[in-house]
């Protein structure tokens, strides 16, 4: 259950309350990310995160705000995406003021100093970088790219060496002012608290919350036409993401998605896991996602296989999604798929910090939309009401080859060779 209420300056709290632990989480959540941001501007929503723990108007530099959570064994964290960001503490419930004090001052007073920007630059091209070396996640930001393009949500959440450079304190404050306003951000409190409580905090430490939102993300473009994407690297291994786009997160189709991934790939037990590396071991790791943003998302396969059997494996996984459009799924796979998702999403909101997600990035995304925000239950009634057709009816529009889209990084120099295995 949660409990939701607004501070005088409007910003929304909301209080998911939960007994039998004593850890909360206070979690912010903002609608900010890459999907907000101008060509000029890539990668300013992921330096913005990180600029917030330099300090503020009482916690002055990146050491006293991470001596005053430490110095209480507490965790604390952001995260930057491409339609929201978070910032976040979980410690025990009797210091929860001190946690709110901390993001309260990093999010309200974050003074953004012109030096700090400097050097944090060249920490975020090296974290660049260090993705970029790392095939298993660079296939994921190459897949975005193929699939969405030259726009914000084909851009990677950390920017470009160009943009990154550019940034200093007038264009992180600009930014600021922006998108970090009460009516664009949401205060979450989960975990050993009460909601009478949630609120006086809320009032003491983010009552001076000011502004208005000022720019909304650009409706999708037109996806581009092309196919495969590949990247020629001298890798022990070929990694790959094989997939298809899909529908977002307000579609009525979502949980229907959501069940097929499971089928397809979400767990040990799935299709993709039995089939292409228990059966053929073809791979070590190789499992489905879905990506569900508000007007699109997209459902994909990644594996990292052996550079001779590249092709196999290719074929392998498309031919698992071919056959899922064709013959669809079975009742004792749907009913598996229903209860790990309950199961799971049971598990993780005994933890305050998931609980804190949960709801947070439901008031944040959908309080304003027909999906609407969604307890537990809700959300268990909305599994359990997904039938094999709809199912069925949604693997067969998906995969068709002339949807398929695929991205390689690996030792390989020819991308029609590996468009054919398309076909």
């Amino acid at each position: 259950m949660y409990k939701l209420n607004s501070l005088k300056c409007g910003l929304p709290v909301l209080t998911a309350t939960s007994k039998g632990t004593e850890s909360v989480t206070v979690h912010v959540f903002a609608g900010a990310g890459s999907r907000y941001e101008t060509q000029k501007e890539r990668g300013i929503s992921h330096f913005l995160e990180h600029m917030f723990f330099k300090g503020g108007k009482t916690y002055k530099n990146a050491a006293e705000v991470s001596m005053a959570i430490d110095s209480f064994g507490g965790s604390f964290n952001a995260f930057t995406g491409k339609e929201y960001a978070g910032y976040y503490v979980k410690i025990t419930d009797s210091h929860t003021e001190t946690a709110c004090d901390v993001l309260s001052d990093m999010l309200l007073h974050a003074t953004l100093p012109e030096e700090e920007a400097k050097k944090e630059s060249g920490v975020i091209i090296e974290e660049l970088r260090m993705y970029e070396d790392t095939p298993m996640y660079k296939a994921g930001w190459d897949f975005e790219e193929l699939m969405y393009g030259d726009q914000p949500l084909g851009w990677d959440t950390i920017g470009i060496e160009e943009t990154i450079k550019a940034v200093d304190h007038n264009s992180l404050m600009a930014h600021k002012n922006l998108l970090y306003t009460p009516d664009n951000m949401v205060l979450v409190f989960a975990g050993n608290i009460t909601e009478e409580e949630s609120i006086r905090l809320g009032e003491k430490f983010f009552g001076g919350l000011s502004g208005t939102k000022q720019r909304e993300f650009p409706a999708l473009e037109n996806k581009p036409t092309k196919k495969v994407m590949l990247a020629s690297k001298k890798t022990e291994q070929s990694h790959l993401v094989l997939g298809v786009g899909a529908e977002g997160a307000l579609s009525d189709n979502y949980f229907a998605q959501n069940v097929l991934n499971v089928i397809l790939g979400g767990n040990m037990s799935s299709r993709m896991f039995l089939r292409i590396r228990e059966a053929r071991g073809l791979c070590y790791y190789v499992a489905s996602s879905t990506d569900n943003y508000m007007d699109t998302g997209a459902l994909s396969v990644r594996a990292g296989v052996d550079q001779s059997r590249l092709d196999e494996a290719i074929t392998a996984i498309k031919d698992e999604l071919l056959l899922a459009a064709k013959d669809g799924v079975t009742d004792e796979e749907v009913k598996r798929a229903k209860e790990f998702l309950k199961g799971k999403l049971a598990l993780s909101l005994e933890d305050s910090e998931e609980r804190a997600h949960f709801y947070g990035r439901q008031q944040l995304l959908y309080s304003g939309t027909d999906r609407g925000m969604m307890d537990i239950e809700d959300y268990f009634q909305k599994v359990d009401s997904v039938q094999k057709e709809d199912i069925n009816s949604v693997a067969a529009k998906l995969f068709t080859p002339e949807r398929f889209k695929l991205v390689v990084i690996g030792d390989r120099e020819d991308e029609k060779e590996l468009e054919k295995l398309l076909d």
